[in-house]
């Protein structure tokens, strides 16, 4: 619905207010990346399971365990230990978890008043931490024992700021006003 509705209307939208002359220079969403610390996966391995298993549930997509690429004493980290889940969603998985994300998990957050619009990186992207798992509704909730965050990172096409907000906008993502 909304891959549909930016094709046929974001899009050109975006292509007159930024004023270019190919809609296909306008910018777009190239992927949507959600990572997962999993802290607890080294000493217990049904941790890294149930992980798995809830943000498969969230994103419909199955999650790649990220390892430790070497061994830290100081955090009592081996090589090779698991320490976080990645999600890259892509195409139409990526519409339609942008779309849940802005029209039914956030509006639903207690005391939301919108996003920082200041989380945009040099390159155009947009990150920010959901504080727990639970507010999707595909985690059930009796299955948690440990509450997780999730950092959700909004990869553009474009590398200028105020593209990718007025992208991110058009899109539905609500903004906090200062």
């Amino acid at each position: 619905m909304l891959k549909k509705d930016f094709q046929d209307t974001i899009a050109k939208k975006l292509q007159t207010d930024i004023g270019l002359k190919n809609i296909f220079s306008t910018p777009h969403l190239l992927k949507i990346i959600i990572n997962q610390r999993v802290p607890e996966a080294r000493e217990n391995k049904e941790a890294i399971a149930e992980a798995t298993a809830e943000l498969a549930a969230i994103t419909g997509q199955k999650p790649v365990v990220c390892l430790a690429k070497k061994s830290e004493a100081g955090f009592k980290i081996r090589k090779g230990d698991p320490l976080a889940l990645k999600v890259t969603l892509r195409r139409s998985k990526m519409y339609d978890f942008a779309e849940k994300l802005f029209k039914i998990v956030l509006p639903t957050l207690r005391d939301f008043k919108g996003l920082s619009p200041d989380s945009f990186d040099q390159s155009g992207n947009y990150s920010f931490t959901l504080e727990e798992q639970t507010v999707f509704s595909e985690v059930n909730l009796d299955k948690v024992r440990k509450v997780r965050s999730l950092q959700i990172t909004f990869v553009t096409s474009t590398s200028v700021k105020k593209e990718a907000k007025m992208l991110l906008s058009a899109l539905g993502l609500p903004f906090s006003k200062k």
